[in-house]
């Protein structure tokens, strides 16, 4: 393939933006290449400056998860914009989106719309401290929950994915109350709570990570957080800004039949535009200003494009059948990606749930931030390449997730499978080459 385009684009952006790019992953250095920047995309496909064709496997890194330009959101799109793009002042619209995600998410009660995954986490970290009275929070390493003071300890996404452990300009005094620990590990979890758990106003989690590569809970560890901070008088948050709407119409929460007390979400609620959203219980959900004395704003809080382009995907999420389809459609590309694998003789360890997973260059099993990290970057950069000059796009980082949606067609999937057969064994022989 040409990238000369994309190339010339990339050096251009370089003079006006840090890095050239506007989020760290996508600058494809993990990787060894410089990005793609793309043109348009229309369903599972995306196309870049140079003309070439990809099927899309990062969705907007989940939104997507109807497939990109889907007519019904264009068209719930093209009429809001007609109607105008911004007030500043309430809209019907904002309470249709908070009764319908209070009407799938089994949690939430009350909700407030916000800007994006950031400012729902920190938000709802907040609100958990001014209903508790608390200061701590308990967080688990590998997990991302944006790029908030507070929470840019022991991430994952960007920062694994750079070998960054923190950030510069996050002062120490700031994560003084950020408690981290190890995900997956109930014995360390216990004995923290143990020493400080009527001290901690929330733990937060993402129930099934996926910034550190996509990493399943074990059995029983998510009924075990519900009930040590049931223990403890701390609230139990879940960050369900990528699950949300992905793992079923209710999220991660649904599917593992746990309740939090306050969730975020983000992501697939926009149809593809910026947002963020936060809600849990009544009780706790009305300590937010005005209702309360907990400060929370946002100018475009809210907006009517991210609204309208929400509810119409939302809406397509309801139809019956959608989330047997997904699971139908990711479990086959998983098994013939993994036999693909087998076959070239390169031990990867694959983590799936429902329309999300990954595949970790790595031959032990991958279960927590420690065992993510072992895994073999250089391999999965010259598997991510190869991928790439086969027109398949995943994510240009290891330690990211794979997204299928309902665009993806089964010879979409057929077709990448036959592409990873040969870019799995052109993997191995870089490995060993020890390139």
């Amino acid at each position: 393939m040409n990238w000369d385009r994309c190339k010339n684009l990339y050096d251009e952006a370089c003079r006006w933006i840090p890095g050239g790019v506007n989020s760290p992953v996508r600058s494809g250095r993990a990787v060894g290449m410089s990005p793609i920047f793309v043109r348009e995309a229309s369903g599972c496909t995306i196309v870049d400056e140079d003309g070439n064709r990809y099927i899309d496997y990062v969705g907007s890194w989940g939104p997507m998860i109807v497939g990109h330009s889907h007519p019904k959101v264009v068209e719930a799109l093209r009429d809001a914009a007609a109607r105008g793009t911004s007030y500043g002042i309430p809209t019907e619209a904002e309470i249709r989106m908070a009764r319908k995600v209070a009407e799938l998410v089994p949690s939430i009660e009350m909700v407030r719309m916000v800007n994006s995954g950031t400012e729902a986490t920190m938000s709802a970290i907040r609100l958990a401290r001014g209903y508790t009275g608390r200061k701590k929070i308990v967080k688990f390493n590998g997990c991302y929950h944006g790029h908030a003071d507070s929470l840019l300890v022991q991430s994952g996404s960007g920062l694994a994915t750079f070998g960054i452990p923190g950030s510069p300009g996050v002062p120490d005094e700031i994560v003084l109350h950020t408690v981290p620990a190890p995900f997956n590990d109930l014995g360390e979890l216990q004995n923290i709570m143990g020493r400080i758990g009527e001290e901690v106003a929330a733990i937060i989690v993402e129930p099934v990570p996926a910034n550190m590569g996509v990493v399943l809970p074990k059995l029983g560890y998510l009924k075990s957080l519900r009930s040590l901070c049931d223990r403890y008088g701390a609230l139990l948050i879940f960050d369900e800004v990528i699950t949300g709407f992905r793992l079923s119409r209710g999220g991660a929460q649904e599917l593992f039949g746990i309740m939090p007390d306050l969730t975020t979400l983000g992501k697939i609620i926009g149809g593809g535009l910026p947002v963020g959203a936060f809600g849990g219980k009544r009780e706790i959900m009305m300590h937010l200003s005005p209702a309360g004395n907990v400060y929370q704003a946002g100018t475009l809080s809210g907006n009517p494009l991210a609204m309208s382009a929400g509810l119409a995907t939302l809406g397509i999420l309801e139809e019956r059948g959608v989330y047997e389809e997904l699971e139908e459609k990711a479990a086959y590309l998983a098994k013939g990606m993994a036999d693909a694998a087998a076959r070239a003789g390169v031990a990867v360890a694959w983590n799936r749930i429902g329309s999300m997973g990954s595949g970790f260059f790595s031959a032990e099993p991958v279960f927590d931030f420690a065992s993510a990290l072992k895994s073999d970057t250089g391999a999965y950069a010259v598997f991510f390449r190869e991928m790439l000059a086969r027109g398949v796009y995943f994510a240009p980082s290891q330690f990211e997730a794979f997204f299928v949606g309902l665009a993806h067609r089964k010879e979409d999937l057929d077709r990448t499978i036959d592409a990873a057969s040969e870019a799995f064994v052109l993997a191995k022989e870089s490995s060993a080459r020890g390139a």
